[in-house]
């Protein structure tokens, strides 16, 4: 892996800015993103995700290529929460191992959304089914955690809400939105498109690093308290998305020859969810701790793919 790829990432401003939240937060700064101006940068970097993401889509055609891509990654989707859900289940509780392998399995659309601005740095861009995928790879993971706790779950009295769950997999906000703007950026000409390009281009990177200050600060808040839960789920968060995306990275040569696309496969195996698992998991198994999933997510697994993960899978993606 190169050196000089490596470095490049690390100084990387919207990283920085997210390692500057963890610092503020260590210094007992009160440094803080307004909770309403944290909900519309997020809001509006999914919004300009998939509609970029269906601009794209709009040229391209849906060949053997697109469609294996695609297959490949919602099956990653179901492989990962299966395997990882018997690997949790040594040390944990049957909920928790199906509500942590659910997240894994499942995607982060900020990890997505940083990765766009890494591959800019390559001068590369994303393909519109990436997007597409993105949004289509949450609700196979939450339904396999579902199914496994519901196999596994020897306490009658303690039947999961699965409808409640599955629905809110789909309907939940953040796979919504990034669908809605991908169908409508599919639908949008090219002039039309044009005309908000200033909205859904130009401040695009300003926004993504004062999410990622955001980002940093709760990370850094939460990071104490999880620590104190002992070695195997920081190892765990830190070992199982590495594997994942350096896995993925390397076998996506048999599947497309695009490394943007190999790269972005990567990404998408390798992140956690922290948004979409936890909403469903709160409804359908309100005994799985979120105290565990979310900083395992958000405190160390997010963190990790953006300072040493991005760089090993877009070093993976380039081998043939």
């Amino acid at each position: 892996m190169s050196l000089d790829l490596l470095l490049d990432n690390l100084t990387n401003p919207a990283l920085l800015f997210f390692l500057l939240g963890i610092i503020a937060v260590y210094l007992k700064s009160d440094l803080a993103i307004p909770s309403n101006s944290s909900k519309f940068i997020s809001i509006y970097l999914l919004f300009s995700i998939g509609f970029k993401g269906g601009q794209e889509l709009s040229h391209e055609t849906f060949d053997s290529e697109v469609i294996g891509t695609i297959l490949f990654g919602l099956f990653v989707s179901i492989l990962i929460p299966v395997y990882a859900f018997f690997i949790l289940k040594r040390r944990m509780t049957v909920q928790n191992s199906g509500a942590i392998a659910a997240a894994y399995g499942s995607i982060s659309a900020v990890t997505f959304v940083t990765a766009v601005s890494y591959l800019e740095m390559q001068d590369m861009s994303v393909h519109g089914h990436m997007v597409a995928l993105m949004a289509l790879m949450e609700a196979p993971a939450i339904i396999t955690g579902l199914i496994l706790i519901s196999i596994f779950n020897k306490n009658e009295d303690e039947k999961i809400n699965k409808s409640k769950a599955i629905k809110h997999s789909f309907t939940n906000g953040s796979v919504l939105l990034i669908l809605g703007s991908l169908v409508i950026g599919y639908l949008a000409t090219a002039e039309q498109a044009e005309g908000i390009k200033p909205f859904t281009t130009d401040i695009f990177k300003g926004f993504l690093a004062i999410f990622l200050l955001d980002m940093g600060i709760i990370s850094g808040r939460k990071l104490n308290s999880f620590l104190a839960k002992g070695f195997f789920p920081l190892i765990f968060a830190i070992v199982i998305p590495l594997i994942n995306g350096s896995i993925v990275a390397y076998l996506s040569m048999h599947i497309t020859p695009e490394i943007s696309s190999r790269f972005m496969l990567a990404i998408l195996a390798a992140s956690a969810s922290y948004i979409a698992v936890p909403a469903a998991m709160k409804i359908a198994v309100p005994k799985a701790n979120p105290g565990l999933f979310l900083p395992m997510a958000l405190a160390i697994t997010f963190p990790v793919n953006v300072t040493l993960g991005m760089p090993i899978y877009f070093y993976l993606a380039q081998i043939t």
